[in-house]
């Protein structure tokens, strides 16, 4: 029964059973992963007598810089096998904040978080991709590889490290940093202005540099079917002038993750008065909280707060971790565990180091 529950086709399932499911399957010794039946040990509870409801997962604290050093293989839960068990990458967050995480993506489980971001993209038909992002070691780069393939086109690809640009403008070098921007925006034109392109991925910032360069626009304009941003912050007025002054008629649909919880939140097709995005989770799967950061409690919705990130899946357990965004709560979907964000920002300072957005 418990693993029932646990599939990622399962139809109707109550989010308290399914939070009790996950428990049993991460803290039984037959199925858990070595990290986390290790883990257990040192909390003050029992994760499967204690945790009964989504709100009882503020009863973990936030382990999540554990993953900076933790053997990937202590992260693969004994219960997968077969095909569930494939490894589609080993992934790691941008090290914004010190040493980098790493997360085990399981093939299962990306195929599933593509499919359902493919909401966006289902009626675009056979065409190219051009992503402007990383190839590695971020998952974002490999979910544009498989968008491309899932459109029967190619990928071309600009490579950003944006641990580079993160450096320079940690150490001062804002000319370096802006050089290197220019210098992924130089390759970008080569592509567009040669060849088919009706997929364009980028973060906001390298939108905002292609968009200063008139010959580019209309190129943009003549072919690209679709914008994809993610991997940094867009606020509002720069999403309203992307929309209707330089790519109008294009639609722009951002998408909301982190590597630390092996996925994102898409944008959702209604508009908000105040023009603001709004991102949804696939529930029960990954789901947010906006939290008071001095309480942990939730703020109310239309408020600001701290964004709490939960991935809840037998792949991979990451509750209760505070992420390094502000979000203003919103009103998730129908039936949806968690809540629904809106005009997120990254916070100027986390873990006492000084947060660098850079273009990703």
């Amino acid at each position: 029964m418990c693993s029932e529950i646990l599939e990622l086709d399962a139809v109707d399932v109550d989010p308290d059973d399914y939070v009790r499911a996950l428990m049993t399957w991460h803290f039984d010794a037959a199925t858990g992963s070595p990290y986390w039946l290790r883990r257990a040990e040192l909390l003050d509870f029992d994760p499967r007598a204690d945790v009964r409801t989504f709100a009882d997962l503020r009863l973990f604290p936030n382990v999540i810089d554990e993953f900076r050093d933790v053997a990937v293989e202590d992260l693969i839960p004994r219960g997968l096998t077969g095909a569930d068990r494939e490894i589609a990458g080993i992934f790691e967050s941008g090290g914004t904040t010190g040493a980098p995480k790493r997360f085990v993506m399981f093939e299962p489980w990306m195929e599933f978080a593509l499919s359902w971001d493919e909401h966006h993209y289902a009626e675009l038909g056979t065409m190219n991709t051009l992503a402007i992002a990383p190839s590695g070691p971020h998952m974002f780069g490999e979910f544009a590889s498989r968008r491309a393939r899932r459109h029967d086109g190619v990928k071309f690809t600009v490579d950003l490290d944006p641990r580079w640009i993160k450096h320079l403008i940690g150490s001062g070098d804002t000319e370096g940093a802006d050089r290197y921007a220019e210098h992924l925006i130089d390759q970008a034109a080569a592509i567009l202005t040669t060849q088919s392109v009706g997929i364009l991925i980028a973060t906001p910032p390298l939108l905002e540099r292609l968009a200063r360069r008139p010959e580019l626009v209309d190129a943009v304009r003549k072919q690209v079917k679709f914008l994809c941003w993610s991997g940094a912050h867009m606020d509002a007025d720069t999403r309203d002038i992307l929309r209707q002054e330089v790519f109008p008629g294009i639609p722009l649909k951002g998408l909301y993750g982190s590597t630390t919880i092996l996925g994102m939140s898409r944008e959702r097709d209604e508009e908000r008065a105040d023009g603001l995005a709004v991102f949804d989770t696939p529930s029960p799967f990954i789901a947010f909280r906006v939290v008071d950061p001095a309480t942990g409690d939730d703020v109310a919705y239309g408020e600001r707060g701290q964004v709490v990130m939960n991935h809840l899946t037998k792949y991979a357990l990451l509750p209760n971790n505070l992420e390094r965004d502000t979000a203003v709560r919103a009103e998730p979907a129908p039936g949806a565990l968690g809540c629904a964000v809106a005009d997120v920002r990254p916070v100027t300072t986390f873990a006492e180091k000084s947060v660098i957005e850079g273009v990703y």
